[in-house]
Parts: structure tokens; sequence; C-alpha cells
């Protein structure tokens, strides 16, 4: 690793965070044997610091991956080209904007005939010596089949496409034959200080270990000082946005990739002016209360709660 690149601890000498630049991703070949044009990098792992999730760069071109399962549970998103996903016997073409979850102990298998690449999340974290994952035999051969979000047998399966998440278009209405998913809290955006957030993979599509979610910046956008009960890891897609962890500060630019730990105290500032997107995920799933622990609340309090013993 060059420059700022690496796993960087807490006071107590836990893995704090992770920094990976893009110019520091080296794709190599992977899985030997059980597949063909597979190339991967991974970018979060338990050789990496994480204790909880492995976040991989997996590129496949012209070739397969084949059928296997896993003893822990994944979540893609499809960065670029129309991979073939085999999901529990039935083929579905990808595309860009493409995402789901592959459940514990079902069998899948990948094709595609065009150079393709999505970003892996899985949860708990693989083992290292593979023993948790199990090949089946060779991918299907059979034509997939369009990616249809509408149809219930695609239950694990959703598309992030054009203007899901500009507010403006999601105040209108939508007729009853648009070609989207039934609008729903399930497809809602949730908007916060400059920021809209759009769940990707959760619960909603059988993801019990983790969730994938895309986050906006709008120009001037900032999350103050925070941590969680669960690790995060942030994909930059587009623009740039300064992130702070631990008191030490960086700027982060498309391919580079963020991990925090539990307890990590981060923070993210638009300081250009500019628009930024980020692919997000989180293991284990954040919990119903108290996912976020705020830094300026537990202040106020203390300075509260001074202010009430000096006055008694």
């Amino acid at each position: 690793m060059s420059g700022d690149s690496g796993t960087h601890q807490l006071a107590d000498g836990l893995p704090g965070y992770r920094l990976v630049r893009h110019e520091d991703v080296e794709l190599a070949d992977a899985l030997p044997g059980q597949s063909s044009g597979l190339r991967s990098c991974r970018l979060v792992g338990g050789a990496l610091g994480s204790t909880h999730m492995a976040l991989t760069l997996v590129s496949l071109g012209d070739g397969h991956v084949d059928t296997h399962l896993h003893s822990f549970e994944t979540g893609f998103y499809v960065l670029e080209g129309a991979p073939a996903l085999y999901l529990d016997g039935r083929g579905i073409e990808l595309e860009p904007g493409a995402c789901g979850v592959v459940p514990v102990g079902v069998p899948h298998a990948f094709r595609a005939d065009e150079p393709a690449r999505w970003i892996e999340m899985a949860a708990p974290r693989p083992r290292a010596d593979g023993s948790d994952t199990f090949f089946l035999g060779p991918a299907p051969r059979t034509p997939p089949q369009p990616l249809d979000v509408r149809d219930p047998r695609n239950r694990n399966l959703f598309l992030l496409g054009d203007g899901q998440m500009d507010l403006d278009v999601l105040r209108r209405g939508s007729a009853v034959g648009a070609p989207t998913v039934s609008a729903s809290m399930a497809t809602a955006v949730l908007a916060y200080s400059g920021i809209a957030v759009k769940m990707l993979v959760d619960q909603r599509l059988d993801a019990q270990l983790h969730t994938m979610f895309m986050v906006d910046y709008q120009p001037g956008a900032v999350a103050h000082p925070h941590d969680h009960p669960f690790e995060e890891s942030y994909y930059m897609l587009e623009g740039e946005v300064d992130v702070v962890a631990d008191d030490s500060r960086y700027t982060l630019r498309p391919g580079d990739v963020f991990w925090t730990a539990a307890g990590c105290v981060h923070a993210f500032y638009e300081v250009k002016g500019n628009y930024v997107r980020w692919l997000e995920t989180s293991a284990p799933g954040p919990p119903a209360r108290h996912s976020y622990r705020f830094e300026r609340d537990w202040d106020y309090l203390a300075g509260r709660l001074a202010s009430e013993i000096g006055a008694a």
C-alpha cells in the first residue's frame, strides 16, 4: 500500500478504520478450478481488521463462476456490464445499478459474455481457509432473463434506476402501471442535513446479516461526528467528500474505499460545493434503536449535568 492507505488502530490497539486508495486496488485471479475470467480484490476483511464483514471488488470477463453456496450471506451491487446471476435455479441478466442478496445456503452461479464489475459484501466475514463455501457443479448455460423487479420471484433483487433518489420526482404520485416496484415505505428515500439515503439490500430482500444502501450528498452536506455498534464500509462512486475518523482527516474520491469499526468516531463533510455519491454497507445489521451515537448529543448532556450539579 502507498500513501495513506492501510488500516489504522484505535487508542486501545484495536483496528479503528481502513483507507484504500483507488490506485492501490489490484485485481488478482480468483477461485482457480471453479471459475474462468474471474478476478477480485479484497478491500475489507478479517485479515484487514474487520470482525463482521468482507468487501470485495469483483471482475468477471467472458467467463463464469461455478454453482456454489455459502454458510454466510452475500450482497452485491453491479458497477458495470451485464453479468448473469443464476440464483436458486433461475438465470437473471443484471445491469448497472442492479443489486441484491444471496441468502445463506442458496445455490448460485455467475456468467458474463462481456466484462462486468460489481461490489460484493459478505457477512459474517468468510473464513480464511474457504471452508464455508461449497461448490456443487458447473454454472448453468441456460439463457438468462432480463431483470424484472416487479416479478415477485425476483424477491432477492432490486434495481436502482434513474430518479429513484430525486426528491422532486418522489414528491409526485406514480400511475399503477408505472414500470417500477410499487411505491411504499420500502422504496422511500430518507433525507436529512443535505443527505439522501436509499436502502438497497435489507430485510425486505431477505437480508438478515447486513445492509447495503446508496448515499447522496448535496453541496454543503454534513454528518457530524458519531459512531455505531456495527461496522461500515464506503465505496466512493462520484464526487469528493472529506471524512474524519478518530481526529484524522482524508479526502475520498471515486474508487476509494473507507471502513470504520464499531466504536470508531467518524464524520463526513462536503466542502467542494459538489454532488457526492457512495455505496455503503453495514454489518451486523443496525438495531431498531441506538444505531447512531452522536458526540454532540452526549457533549450536550455533559454540559447540562455539569450545570445542574454546579447549581445544586
